[in-house]
């Protein structure tokens, strides 16, 4: 009122007697009230200018500027734009501030009328250049003019002179010696300066050139490649940051600029700095382990915390001088209250103690904000680089690590030690200076009370003591419980990873619903193990809660007893205490936890490093050339097992001279693979000699793929030479199926080479090798899973014909040692080593040794048992059948892509598919823009339908009004100094407050356990929901998915879901609830604190609103930037020994690297980009503090209760750290949030056709006969792609044996797919016993068949859990199935009979014997049908007879249905079917087919028996 009152003794007096104005002669002019009254008149003008300008233009129909003109103008003035402007909003803000300030200045001490004519003239001028930059941001730069406006630069002009006259006059005044405002001179000062740079950009003309400005376009047009090469071609621009950019993090603006344009993408995201990558960090710690002598066994968990220390000790030491500097400067605040309090109360020590109060609070202020920034920032930088070297060490060890080293190990525990470890090692950078600033911070806790309530402080130093010994046993318990929670976690991971990988076998098998409630299993024992963490941590977060509360009523009634007079200055001063001694008590146990599992995580990586590598000396390489020997071994004896008294091979003497062709053959288990593996220098050595002279290269039995593109897998990591590789890719049949693809060598292959045929990934693997160059090649029977017509296509290329000039003469020097059980393939040896038992029994020619030994004759006998079904065109066919079968060899070869191939990931768009014309494998989908508010409902009311969220908010608002209703009844219960009389009794003021204390607490125990129970129940129905749709989801999904993105979800998501979202949830919430608590509390004291308020508010939501785009897409980059990391990983350790064969780990490590720093580069930029952000909301916050501060002292004493001021001042003391608490909250969630919405991504995959139809299942018995009968079947992958399969019509009868053949690519696979209804066909049906299989369940379908699978697969588990996971039959049955396929004495001669261990993949069980385990399944289940899809490709000859010998016996009435790559075993078939391009060419008896010499079969008969026969003569 007293304004108002001012204002109407001024004006009328203004503008009746203008003489007032005028002062004897030209005196007037030096008169302070005549300037400022010209100058507000001058910036109403220029309000009035603008606005009619404004309606001009309005009303004016503008004349359309060209486009082009305008685009290319805005960037050429884009510099002086931005200058400009933000300096017309720096002058309006200014005045804004100085207007404030007078205003509360003067309403203390009296208007007049120079006051009030001031004041005018600041609030015009604010209004004035507040105009001018909306003007200039709406107006002007949309336009095309080349020049600021005339009347803007006139205007800027008059500003100029008139502030420089001012200044003049402020001089001669204070020459003068007449009192002058301060404000007169400061606001001179600043008006002078500005106009001075107004003048220079609206007169100079000068404009930023336009070269310069080209360079900024793609970033203000955001278009065009450029962009694409802008942020993965430069290095981050905080290696280049000034020291303000460096201060402010100024140096994220562009990114965060950028990320507001357009989603952002990997290759948006600068380079690291070289001080972050992994590839300039990780020589510096390997330097410092091997000068410390920490390699290899000598390695310890002391030497390697040590080394990861000094190599970042700079940041650590910065980073602990911040956080000093930082517990210093918050404890200002609390120190200084009770100072203010008694200002506020009129007791005064000096004149303008209070602005002095107000600046040093807010300079703290300040300090405390810029050191946690920048500290929590350094902080995370070091833990990026600690995650990436400890990642980089564990790949390279598991590059190097012994065989026998490895199986102590999974393949999941090793990828654990780089997924969990090495990112907890990475984390517990947050927590590195706690242990000691939580020393730091009780010691000046205690001495501010000790000044403030004397001996009591020791009362608190007790009462501290006790919460932290509570929270201790909480701690451990936690710790114990999570530790379990872990180890049940990682066994879940392993299952499920495994399953994963066998999918195939479990849904041919009609297992998978078996497998899934074994996942839920373990799920169930590890959610046992959450629930008691969660509930722990819900009484961990009371004691949270409860700590300042406790602390403080033990405090005040020791006060009490010991007579201390309590006064509320002192008493805010310790509640503010309190509440800073809250964060140490509370992070003590978690940092010893932290402490305790980072401890943990380096012990066990310092374990793994320490494990044995590779022995380096069991080869002796000589340089090339320098030996006319390529290969020697001289007594050699090698094991597998140092502790093993039986070596693995034993008294080995072999000598291989360049150019020699030397096969390995045996039977099963004899150690044929463990020879090449020897000559590897992959078994270790116990004594002999093994020399080796000149390169090598290796091919693996079963095939090891990379996933990526085909012509990378060939090339292998050498320069492209076309010539070579084409001949390369026709010494492999490779040509046609390149041409089938419709990418070609381009085709990316899935994970496993999943898209692939086992021909296929075999014969890449050869082109690999071959492609290699290299002198001495190694080949494990990769002939096995090539079918007949390509095996000797490939045989004839390579070692047939060797000796003539062929293919530019691939192989025709080279020596090649290559292990086989197809006996055909012996003879073109020059040299046979026949295996047993580990030793070689028989060396030579194949005429030599044929006659000389019994083992060799029981291979060749076997073969000769299976080609005594040639009989019939035995004659020996003459050279002219030969050449007639090499021609029409070519027609059979050109077959149809089989399987897979062309598959298209059918979750895809079907726009996307066209334009990727299909590969299998897309880049991994994440959602662009904002995380829907679906999502969060979702997740909301997931458990209990949202039941629970009312309650949990409601316990929160109640505990928030109690908490303030106790310190406001102490704050006014107390006097505010020694004289007062207290409102109410000693005993009342502490019973009130224990009583809102105690009803506090409890409202913070029934908030805590109500959120975890619902996020308890929540993560459980996700994981359910989740596993259950992805067991059902097709095959399909499984080829277009790599497992990587699938346990991505199972575990990181999952966990986040687990044990992080529903405190995050929470934390937004809370943190909102206590945010409007404050609010509410200093605007009772001073409502115009909402006059700076609001504005902040809308500044800082606006600045939430601009970061979260790029925050959100960076988040989302670092869960898709780490699947390739792991999945590399995964891919390094399975063919770690063709990567070693091949020399090539130095590039295997070199791409780690660059993975690991594209994983770091998001993660890196998120962490930037949070500090930017909390930067700025913390300067806004604490402007507004000041402002409340600057509002409570300009107050006329008496208006306020200083008590009741002094609460304001304790909460707002928290208000920066709770305003950038509730946005950081918000940006967390949806960061986080990110993990839901993956997880419900999987909770809508389309789902398999139903498992059982209940109103359709077939009789138990069905079915009876086993007949066959396909008509007009057509099969597609998927809706837009070609037909595999092209309208097949033929039956199997009953009790028959059919086998089917035909190239790869020809549609075999796809056949036995679609009987079990894999994939679904297109058109026509397959019945069989005359019900039609699409109309029953899948499971009553695949239950009632059997297959034998082309890959023979063990799980991890006992040998009876293998033969029978469902638990159907007795052990006397397993038995008898065991002793039927030759199993019985091996499983006998186990400890564990039946329940001896089988490890993962069944890798100690040899591929022939996997293969058994197979035959035994389907001798258990005793179908009708069954398939054999080529089941005898990883066996020798003999094995082969026998396990045809079984089937014939004990499969006689069923109907079996042969894939088949060696033509002996379909000879004995009833019938034979041959397929070419999806269409059956023949079908028809053996016999018959091959009278009719014309037939495809009886060629590719005749070019078998051709090259067998060839073999033998």
């Amino acid at each position: 009122m007293e304004l108002f009152d001012s204002t109407k003794q001024v004006l009328p007096t203004l503008f009746t007697n203008p003489s007032s104005l005028m002062y004897s002669g030209t005196d007037f002019l030096l008169k302070p009230v005549f300037l400022r009254g010209f100058s507000g008149s001058l910036h109403l003008v220029l309000l009035l200018v603008l606005f009619v300008s404004w309606v001009c233009k309005k009303l004016r129909v503008g004349v359309c500027h060209s486009e082009e003109s305008k685009e290319r103008f805005k960037n050429r003035k884009v510099l002086w734009h931005k200058l400009t402007l933000f300096c017309c909003l720096g002058v309006s803000v200014f005045n804004l501030v100085l207007c404030l300030l007078s205003y509360f200045y003067w309403y203390r001490n009296r208007w007049s009328d120079e006051n009030l004519v001031t004041l005018l003239d600041l609030v015009l001028r604010t209004l004035g250049w507040g105009a001018i930059c909306v003007y200039l941001q709406t107006q002007f730069f949309n336009s095309s003019e080349q020049k600021f406006p005339f009347l803007l630069r006139i205007w800027w002009g008059f500003y100029l002179f008139i502030t420089c006259y001012c200044l003049v006059i402020d001089i001669v005044l204070y020459k003068k010696h007449e009192s002058l405002p301060i404000q007169y001179l400061v606001s001179d000062i600043v008006s002078v300066v500005t106009g001075l740079f107004f003048c220079y950009v609206g007169f100079s003309g000068k404009i930023e050139g336009e070269d310069t400005l080209l360079l900024r376009e793609p970033l203000l047009n955001g278009e065009g490649e450029s962009i694409k090469s802008k942020g993965a071609d430069s290095v981050t621009p905080f290696t280049n940051a000034g020291p303000f950019s460096l201060l402010t993090f100024s140096w994220m603006g562009s990114l965060i600029a950028f990320g507001n344009k357009k989603t952002l993408d990997l290759e948006d995201v600068p380079q690291l700095d070289s001080g972050d990558s992994v590839v300039g960090t990780f020589p510096i710690l390997q330097n410092k382990l091997e000068a410390n002598g920490g390699v290899g066994s000598g390695l310890t968990t002391l030497k390697l915390t040590t080394a990861i220390l000094f190599s970042v000790w700079k940041e650590i030491l910065l980073t602990a001088f911040l956080a000093l500097i930082y517990t210093l400067a918050s404890y200002v605040g609390p120190y200084l209250i009770d100072t203010f309090v008694q200002y506020l109360n009129g007791k005064r020590e000096f004149d303008n103690e209070g602005y002095v109060l107000v600046s040093i609070f807010f300079v703290a202020k300040l300090v405390e904000c810029l050191c946690q920034r920048h500290w929590f920032f350094r902080l995370q930088q070091v833990g990026i680089r600690i995650r990436a070297v400890l990642v980089a060490m564990v790949y390279n060890k598991g590059l190097t690590l012994s065989c026998q080293a490895k199986q102590g190990h999974t393949s999941g525990e090793i990828i654990n030690f780089m997924t969990v470890d090495a990112e907890r090692v990475g984390d517990f950078s947050w927590y590195m200076h706690d242990p000691w600033m939580v020393i730091v911070q009780v010691a000046l806790a205690l001495l501010i009370l000790y000044k403030n309530l004397g001996l009591a402080s020791i009362a608190t130093l007790l009462a501290t003591i006790i919460v932290m010994l509570a929270n201790f046993p909480l701690g451990r318990l936690q710790e114990k419980f999570q530790d379990k929670l872990m180890k049940s976690k990682d066994k879940r991971m392993k299952s499920t990873s495994e399953i994963l990988r066998n999918m195939r076998i479990l849904k041919l098998q009609g297992w998978e619903m078996k497998f899934l409630s074994k996942i839920i299993e373990l799920r169930e024992s590890e959610t046992g193990w959450l629930k008691k963490f969660v509930y722990t941590s819900a009484i961990t977060s009371f004691v949270f809660w409860g700590a300042p509360t406790f602390v403080s009523v033990v405090t005040f009634g020791a006060c009490m007893l010991l007579g201390i007079p309590l006064e509320s200055g002192k008493i805010l001063s310790a509640l503010a205490t309190f509440r800073i001694l809250q964060e140490p008590i509370y992070n003590l146990p978690d940092t010893i936890s932290m402490i305790i599992q980072t401890k943990v995580s380096l012990d066990r990586i310092a374990s793994f490093l320490r494990l044995d590598d590779l022995q380096p000396d069991v080869v002796e390489r000589q340089p090339r050339g320098s030996s006319d020997t390529a290969v020697e071994v001289v007594d050699g004896n090698f094991s597998w097992d140092n502790a093993s008294s039986n070596p693995t091979l034993k008294d080995i003497n072999l000598k291989v001279s360049h150019g020699m062709r030397v096969a390995v053959c045996g039977t099963v288990g004899s150690g044929k693979s463990s020879l090449l593996s020897c000559i590897l220098g992959e078994v270790p050595k116990i004594s002999g000699t093994l020399k080796l002279c000149g390169t090598k290269a290796y091919v693996a039995q079963s095939p090891w793929i990379q996933s990526g593109k085909i012509e990378d897998n060939i090339l292998f990591g050498k320069e492209m030479d076309r010539e070579r590789y084409d001949s390369v890719l026709e010494a492999c049949s490779l040509k046609k199926d390149l041409e089938i693809l419709s990418f070609g060598d381009q085709t990316v292959i899935g994970e496993r080479g999943i898209n692939l045929s086992g021909g296929q990934k075999q014969r890449i693997q050869i082109a690999r090798a071959l492609y290699q160059d290299a002198d001495i090649y190694l080949f494990d029977d990769p002939f096995s899973a090539v079918d007949a017509h390509t095996g000797s296509h490939l045989f004839k290329d390579e070692f047939m014909v060797l000796i003539v000039e062929v293919l530019l003469g691939l192989l025709r020097s080279k020596t090649v040692i290559y292990v086989t059980h197809q006996v055909e393939f012996l003879p073109a040896a020059d040299l046979i080593l026949v295996m047993k038992d580990g030793k070689i029994t028989q060396a030579g020619k194949y005429g030599d040794i044929l006659n000389s030994g019994t083992d060799f004759m029981e291979l060749v006998g076997a073969h000769k048992e299976a080609l005594s079904t040639l009989d019939s065109i035995e004659g020996g066919p003459g050279s002219e059948q030969i050449g007639i079968s090499k021609e029409n060899g070519e027609s059979i070869t050109n077959g149809v892509v089989e399987n897979e191939e062309n598959k298209v990931s059918e979750y895809g768009k079907s726009d996307e598919v066209t334009a990727h014309k299909g590969q299998l494998v897309q880049e991994e989908e994440r959602e662009k823009g904002r995380v829907g508010f679906s999502v969060y409902w979702k997740y909301i009311t997931t458990a209990y339908g949202g039941a629970l969220v009312p309650f949990i908010l409601l316990a929160q608002i109640i505990f928030q009004i109690l908490q303030i209703g106790s310190n406001y009844w102490m704050a006014w219960a107390t006097p505010v100094s020694k004289d007062t009389k207290p409102p109410v009794g000693s005993s009342t003021l502490i019973l009130v407050y224990v009583a809102l204390s105690i009803g506090s607490s409890f409202c913070i125990l029934v908030r805590s356990m109500l959120l975890v129970t619902a996020g308890y129940k929540t993560a459980t129905l996700l994981f359910n929901k989740m596993h259950s749709c992805i067991f059902r989801a097709p095959m399909s999904f499984f080829d277009a998915t790599p497992s990587g993105r699938i346990l991505n979800r199972a575990s990181t998501d999952q966990s986040d879901v687990d044990l992080n979202i529903p405190y995050q949830v929470g934390a937004f919430a809370f943190s909102m609830i206590q945010l409007l608590g404050i609010i509410v509390v200093m605007s009772q004291v001073a409502w115009q604190v909402f006059l700076v308020f609001i504005p902040v508010i809308a500044m800082c939501l606006w600045y939430q609103q601009y970061y979260i785009p790029s925050a959100r897409e960076l988040s989302r980059l670092v869960g898709v930037c780490k699947a390739p990391v792991i999945q590399h990983f995964a891919e390094t350790i399975s063919g770690s020994t063709t990567i070693r064969s091949f020399d090539q780990e130095s590039r295997f490590q070199d791409t780690n690297m660059k993975l690991m720093d594209g994983y770091s580069r998001p993660k890196f930029h998120v962490a930037g980009a949070m500090e930017w952000l909390c930067f700025r909301l913390d300067m806004l916050s604490t402007i507004t503090f000041a402002f409340s501060l600057i509002f409570l002292i300009s107050i006329p004493e008496g208006v306020i209760d200083p008590a009741i001021a002094g609460l304001a001042v304790t909460y707002g003391l928290n208000l920066n750290m709770l305003q950038a608490w509730v946005i950081w909250n918000l940006c967390n969630l949806e960061n986080k949030i990110i993990s839901v919405e993956r997880i419900l991504q999987y909770t809508s995959i389309p789902s398999e056709p139903p498992l059982v139809i209940e109103e359709n299942r077939p009789d138990p018995s069905w079915p009876s006969h086993g007949e066959v009968d396909i008509r007009d079947l057509q099969v597609r992958y998927a809706p837009q792609m070609p037909l595999v399969l092209q309208g097949l019509t033929c039956t199997f009868a009953g009790g028959m044996k059919t086998g089917i053949v035909g190239r790869t690519g020809s549609g075999k696979s796809t056949l036995i797919q679609t009987l079990f209804r894999i994939v679904e066909p297109a058109a026509g049906q397959i019945t069989i016993d005359g019900i039609n299989i699409s109309a029953i369940g899948l499971h009553d379908l695949r239950s009632r068949l059997s297959i034998i699978p082309q890959d023979p697969t063990m799980f991890e588990g006992t040998v009876r859990s293998n033969l029978d996971p469902l638990e159907e039959y007795t052990d006397e049955k397993i038995w008898e199935a065991l002793d039927k396929c030759q199993l019985g004495d091996e499983v006998r001669k186990k400890e564990g009979k039946l329940d001896s261990k089988v490890t993962e993949n069944g890798e100690n069980w040899s591929m022939g014997q996997r293969q058994l385990v197979c035959l035994g399944r389907v001798l258990l289940k005793k179908s009708k049908v069954l398939v054999l899809d080529e089941a005898t490709a990883s066996v020798d000859t003999a094995t082969d007879n026998l396990i045809q010998q079984t089937l014939r016996q004990h499969f006689t009435d069923c109907t079996v249905i042969t894939i088949a790559h060696r033509i002996t075993s379909v000879l004995d078939s009833d019938m034979v079917l041959l397929l070419s391009q999806g269409l059956i060419e023949e079908y028809d008896s053996p016999t018959k087919l091959l009278e009719d010499k014309s037939s495809s079969f009886a060629q590719l008969v005749a070019e078998y028996s051709a090259r067998s026969n060839s073999s033998f003569e």
